[in-house]
């Protein structure tokens, strides 16, 4: 299907309550040998914050780079609001990388000033507006100190700052709560959903599960390449037709006795509180009732949908922090050696 670019359109998503406003549309993109891009396709409804997960290398940072005009692409193109983004003003975005893009000996404000002015901003506007967000971030003093002086958590702060000075009506990062402690992650949300209460429409990418059914109304999931999955978050869980159950009890987390228990499995245990699926048939009160015949003391007791982990892992096959974990022990042997 080919949608209508032209400027003015305006298209609604299936699924979608809002306006479609940035559409990516079949986007390949190889370096040397390595396919990054293999025909991406997905849609961003204005004024949303959009979640885009996926493991590392899957894609994500060469789209980001792509829409903002850093990587051409070979093939396919990137629309926001009808117009193709090779023709749009760099200011109509806002980027914060993964990796830190600071001055190190740069005094703060005036880096911040500096990155303004790229977009037009005067420098009277942009102090103001700069010495405004380091108050709402709680940070003024951070203002006359040099960037190499700070920790990574009020680094991003910084970053975050500096992209959206400008006022972009979309905002675009990538990892932006790695590195940080709970607290400051806590406070790029609150920033993140003022943000989009101003109109503006966010897309990030994060490993943080719980972040994004937290914060974002539609996702998209990409594997080598390639979108496996995407849409409104409620839609797609409710499309797997799964059932959950968050199960706490006092005593031994192990469940032992939900062995005897037919239709229903531990998808994900824990030492708090366990996810248990249940097969279609399986009610929610027979696993209650099983449970207290068993003599659990239970806790809480949650009917659930799917979690966007499990999601994840059912389209790509493997958690989405694999990568940050160690391999199971007893791998593949270098070569050369014999083994043990």
């Amino acid at each position: 299907m080919r949608w209508d670019h032209r400027p003015g359109a305006i298209r609604v998503g299936p699924g979608y309550s809002r306006p479609v406003s940035l559409i990516i549309e079949d986007l390949h993109k190889r370096f040397g040998n390595v396919v990054a891009l293999d025909g991406l396709t997905f849609e961003v409804p204005t004024g949303q914050i959009f979640g885009f997960l996926g493991a590392n290398g899957a894609g994500k940072t060469t789209t980001m780079r792509i829409a903002i005009g850093v990587l051409a692409a070979d093939r396919g193109q990137v629309v926001w609001n009808g117009t193709d983004t090779r023709e749009l003003p760099r200011n109509t975005w806002g980027y914060l990388p993964e990796e830190r893009g600071l001055y190190p000996r740069m005094v703060v404000i005036d880096q911040l000033v500096f990155f303004a002015g790229l977009h037009g901003v005067p420098q009277d506007l942009a102090r103001r507006d700069a010495m405004g967000w380091l108050h709402r971030l709680r940070v003024p003093e951070l203002a006359e100190r040099r960037a190499e002086e700070l920790s990574k958590g009020n680094q991003q702060k910084i970053q975050l700052i500096s992209a959206i000075l400008h006022g972009p009506p979309v905002l675009l990062m990538d990892e932006p709560f790695t590195g940080l402690d709970p607290v400051n992650v806590a406070m790029l949300r609150e920033a993140f959903l003022e943000l989009r209460d101003e109109g503006r429409t966010l897309i990030f990418s994060t490993h943080q599960m719980e972040t994004v059914e937290a914060m974002c109304e539609s996702v998209a999931i990409v594997d080598r390449g390639r979108v496996v999955v995407g849409g409104p978050l409620r839609e797609i869980k409710r499309a797997t037709g799964r059932r959950m159950v968050h199960l706490s009890v006092d005593g031994d987390h192990r469940l032992a006795w939900l062995a005897g228990v037919p239709g229903a499995r531990i998808v994900r245990p824990g030492i708090d509180r366990s996810e248990i699926e249940l097969d279609e048939g399986m009610e929610p009160e027979a696993l209650l009732a099983a449970a207290v015949a068993a003599g659990a003391q239970v806790t809480h007791f949650e009917v659930a949908d799917v979690s966007l982990e499990q999601i994840f892992i059912d389209h790509v096959g493997r958690p989405l922090d694999e990568d940050l974990h160690l391999a199971e022990a007893g791998g593949p042997v270098a070569p050369g050696e014999d083994a043990a």
